[in-house]
């Protein structure tokens, strides 16, 4: 088949240069999901259920990654508990920012 064209070249890739960035697929999703996702869009009355459905994908791999503030949190309370944990075992000192009554 000559035709001139070769079908091959970016097969499944949106060709519009409006769409950069982005990959066209087909996907299968139940008929409640995209229902949801149609009426959401239709009650913002704006963008349409494609934008929402990817905004919602993206806020899901955000959360899936641990913040920073989290992950310094978790560190500092692990870390915390091993130097408390020493500090009974060497006979309970204390550190420079405890509180002691001056009376």
């Amino acid at each position: 088949m000559s035709g001139g064209h070769d079908f091959d070249v970016d097969a499944g890739r949106a060709a519009d240069p409006l769409f950069h960035g982005k990959t066209r697929i087909t996907i299968r999703l139940d008929d409640v999901v995209l229902d949801w996702f149609r009426a959401r869009a239709a009650k913002a009355g704006r963008g349409n259920y494609q934008t929402l459905i990817n905004t919602a994908l993206r806020e899901y791999m955000r959360q899936q990654q641990e913040p920073l503030e989290e992950m310094l949190r978790r560190v500092l309370r692990e870390e915390l508990g091993r130097a408390a944990a020493g500090m009974g075992a060497e006979g309970g000192e204390s550190s420079p920012g405890d509180e002691r009554g001056d009376d």
